[in-house]
């Protein structure tokens, strides 16, 4: 039962909520807990004084602490360390712990290191992880990617990638390889640095330095399991071996053991001296082919597709055939899909709407005589409206005339050549494999798993959350390291989408993320009379979606203690 009890001393009354019993018959006070003065009370019952909060702060908790379970069950900056060696007595962390965190700050909020500490001071991340202010200056995250040689980064690596596949079951029967390049603001005269250079830019950023990065995930829920950075002006082919060189280092072992794991790639990997190293290894493969190198294939009846899987591909059809590819007769079946068919359809109509116009324009100029380039000149502005690929098939042209007042130009564009195009071309991929005993149903699944490597590539480009960008770093070595802490946040991001999928909770990483932010941690400061004020952490009102991945993941073991 219980009961106040007030308490004189000096002269005031102290009150207390006392709970009392019967112990062996006899009535015994088992618990009490103080109220405070009559005054205190009467400033609590009127919500002023020292009673009431004078004060709050709001930090950041739920995606902090969803990313820190998935790094610590993973023993990131254990396995780190295992690989660099012990620091320095004096040394405020060891090198993994920081790598650990630059990884966690990728996943939450990118941002550089020298704002890591401001951004931390928001966050609950002291309850994480204890480290003094000190500690977080930009310079100690520099010594520690100085102290991660490339040879204990891959190291780190093949032991983290191990430990998911042991802690979270990954399912490594599908791999998906594929790269891309990334924009850095390296300076131009920066010499220090060959792995930033100018080429390709996916991104479309032409006027600046690139780094490239190749990466195989799971087909399990496109999670990470190896990366390779390279030069940003090389071809991704010709990096395609020493990525394989790489993941049979990782996997050999496991893929002579079970014969079943699979690497799946895209034309943009295919060259016969690439393709005869997988074929080397215990990986088998599906890969695809370059349509223009095989007109023969293309050239097949539309009556010779058929229907793949109406219930998992709607609309798709295609055709098995063997074929001569690469240097060796294979496996090869052709799809064509009604949706890739469209979409093909309509980028090439606006390709064809820009050459018009661009012919439509230089046709006029060279009818009113005002041009005073030669006739190979113009012949080259042609080709280069003509150049983006198909257009050649589809419009015809005539230059007359030979000084350049008298130079005329007439073209046309011809209907049946478009449609001879559309039907041969537009759709249709083309397949090859060493799996001979899959239905043609898996191959074209195999394939489609794709879109996980692509899926991670654009979450990698994503400016909010999961970002290779901003990247302040000007090293080769400290580019590389910045790279494997971005991709093992990538990592921490799909093993937490992998985890609420199994569960039912169906969300991209950015709406999964924002969910888990969406848990924050109140800090209430009471004032008293006299001495520092008092705090009391409380965790914000979460719904039912929150209150299940707080459960999912844990999040109790992070909570502040009531």
């Amino acid at each position: 039962m219980a009961s106040l009890v007030g308490k004189r001393r000096d002269g005031r009354t102290y009150y207390y909520l006392v709970e009392s019993a019967r112990v062996a018959g006899k009535p015994r006070i088992i618990a009490q807990q103080y109220l405070g003065s009559g005054e205190e009370l009467a400033a609590r019952l009127s919500q002023a004084g020292p009673g009431e909060p004078t004060q709050t702060r709001h930090r950041a908790f739920g995606d902090l602490a969803a990313a820190w379970q998935v790094l610590q069950r993973l023993q990131v900056a254990r396995l780190i360390d295992e690989q660099v060696g012990s620091r320095r007595g004096d040394a405020a962390a060891s090198v993994g712990t920081y790598l650990a965190l630059a990884a966690l700050n990728r996943v939450v909020a990118p941002c550089s290191k020298l704002g890591f500490a401001r951004w931390w001071q928001t966050t609950a991340g002291d309850r994480l992880v204890k480290l003094p202010v000190a500690a977080l200056d930009h310079r100690r995250f520099w010594d520690a990617m100085d102290a991660l040689q490339v040879k204990a980064l891959r190291a780190a690596e093949r032991a983290v990638a191990a430990r998911m596949v042991e802690v979270f079951d990954l399912d490594l029967a599908g791999l998906v390889l594929d790269m891309t390049n990334f924009a850095t603001f390296v300076d131009s005269d920066n010499q220090r640095n060959t792995i930033a250079a100018r080429g390709h830019a996916k991104q479309k950023r032409f006027d600046l330095r690139l780094v490239g990065v190749g990466l195989v995930v799971t087909s399990d829920g496109g999670v990470p399991v190896l990366h390779h950075a390279y030069q940003g002006n090389r071809p991704d082919v010709t990096q395609f071996s020493a990525v394989i060189e790489e993941l049979v280092a990782c996997f050999g072992a496991l893929a002579r053991a079970a014969d079943t794991l699979t690497v799946v790639y895209d034309a943009g990997c295919d060259s016969a001296d690439g393709q005869a190293e997988v074929e080397a290894s215990p990986l088998h493969f599906v890969g695809s082919l370059r349509p223009s190198d095989h007109p023969d294939l293309l050239a097949v009846a539309a009556r010779r597709f058929h229907v793949v899987d109406a219930e998992r591909f709607p609309g798709l059809t295609a055709f098995e055939t063997r074929a001569v590819a690469l240097g060796a007769d294979r496996r090869v079946i052709v799809t064509h899909s009604p949706t890739f068919h469209q979409r093909q359809a309509r980028g090439f109509e606006q390709t064809l709407a820009k050459a018009r116009r661009q012919l439509a324009e230089l046709q006029a100029r060279l009818a009113r005589g005002r041009t005073r380039r030669p006739r190979a000149a113009v012949e080259a502005n042609i080709a280069q409206i003509l150049k983006p690929r198909w257009l050649d098939r589809v419009i015809g042209w005539e230059l007359t005339g030979s000084g350049p007042a008298s130079l005329r130009l007439y073209w046309r564009t011809d209907p049946a050549a478009r449609r001879r195009l559309e039907a041969e071309v537009f759709g249709k991929r083309l397949l090859f494999t060493d799996r001979q005993d899959w239905p043609l149903a898996e191959v074209v699944a195999a394939y489609r798993s794709q879109a996980d490597v692509e899926a991670g590539f654009r979450q990698l480009k994503d400016p909010k959350v999961v970002s290779f960008s901003p990247m302040f770093h000007w090293t080769d070595h400290k580019i590389r390291v910045h790279v494997f802490y971005c991709v093992l946040a990538l990592a921490v991001a799909h093993l937490l989408r992998r985890q609420a999928a199994q569960a039912g909770i169906t969300l991209s990483v950015r709406e999964l993320l924002s969910t888990l932010a969406g848990i924050q941690e109140t800090v209430l400061l009471y004032q008293g009379q006299r001495g520092r004020p008092r705090a009391r952490h409380v965790l914000t009102e979460m719904d039912p979606t929150q209150q299940r991945l707080y459960d999912l993941y844990g999040l109790d073991t992070y909570a502040p203690k009531r």
